[in-house]
């Protein structure tokens, strides 16, 4: 189901033992558009700092109780690295946080999180313990994997920042951001919620990530690859209706394009295999 990321920041974060704050603001990707952390401002247990969690910890929202629960403790979130939300999360910062947690790196892999697309599936111990060579081999390759990457650029974003940027066609402006929706499941953002309001006596329309030729960080636009014409006469966008397959086919058809859920086929890494990284990690280990 897509839900618009506003729905988020109405959730209250709820530990094993107790609540640990509300939600912020998402942070997502912009190579990948994948929903990456909820900042979390913490209550009085910790001073109203700000925290970073994980969609790979959270569990089933109850929407009806604006909770959002999550396989931590208060305790654990206490003591994980300390990340400054106002400044840029570097890699660094990543992978000391996902080490703390004993999470896998999320960028490795061929799926959009880590192997597969769903972030649970990173939860230590989700598949099964592993034996102990493909163990040892899986934390061998974690750690080259670690240096390798130690200064990329994240490319992570705010959410709450993208909303009013421009959008821009490939003959014009068109609109603004105003919304995003996210898939529950994946926590994929799927579509820009623009609206056109601003450009002519229009209406809200939904953008796929896959059309958009690029982001302008310091003039606050978004390219796509779309002409004026094709976004206005779009089929428009109603935030009371759920956004269903077939909704989704109308649209992506009205602009000759085809579904991203052609590609959302679950990639697994068989850590049996000795095609795959770990396995000729534990080969060489034996």
């Amino acid at each position: 189901m897509l839900r618009n990321t506003d729905d988020l920041l109405a959730l209250t974060i709820g530990a094993t033992d107790g609540e640990l704050g509300r939600i912020r603001d998402l942070y997502f990707d912009d190579d990948r558009w994948v929903v990456r952390y909820l900042v979390v401002e913490t209550g009085s247990w910790l001073a109203g700092h700000k925290v970073l969690i994980s969609p790979i910890s959270t569990r089933e929202p109850d929407w009806q109780a604006k909770v959002l629960p999550v396989a931590l403790n208060i305790e654990q979130v206490r003591n994980c690295p300390g990340v400054d939300t106002d400044q840029p999360v570097s890699r660094q910062h990543q992978i000391e946080y996902l080490d703390y947690y004993h999470y896998p790196y999320y960028w490795v892999g061929q799926g959009i999180w880590g192997s597969g697309i769903f972030p649970q599936a990173l939860t230590p111990g989700y598949r099964g313990a592993d034996s102990t060579s493909m163990q040892a081999a899986s934390e061998a390759y974690a750690k080259a994997e670690r240096h390798r990457h130690r200064n990329e650029d994240p490319h992570l974003r705010s959410c709450k920042v993208v909303i009013g940027y421009h959008l821009r066609a490939t003959d014009g402006d068109i609109g603004h951001v105003s919304g995003m929706l996210y898939d529950e499941q994946t926590w994929a953002v799927r579509y820009l919620i623009v609206d056109t309001s601003n450009w002519w006596l229009g209406h809200k329309v939904l953008i796929a990530p896959q059309w958009i030729r690029g982001v302008n960080w310091s003039d606050r636009t978004v390219s796509v690859d779309l002409s004026r014409a094709s976004v206005r006469a779009a089929p428009a966008f109603d935030s009371v209706m759920e956004v269903n397959r077939q909704m989704e086919t109308d649209l992506y058809r009205h602009h000759a394009r085809e579904g991203y859920w052609a590609e959302d086929v679950p990639v697994h890494i068989d850590l049996q295999s000795t095609s795959t990284p770990i396995a000729r990690a534990a080969d060489a280990a034996n």
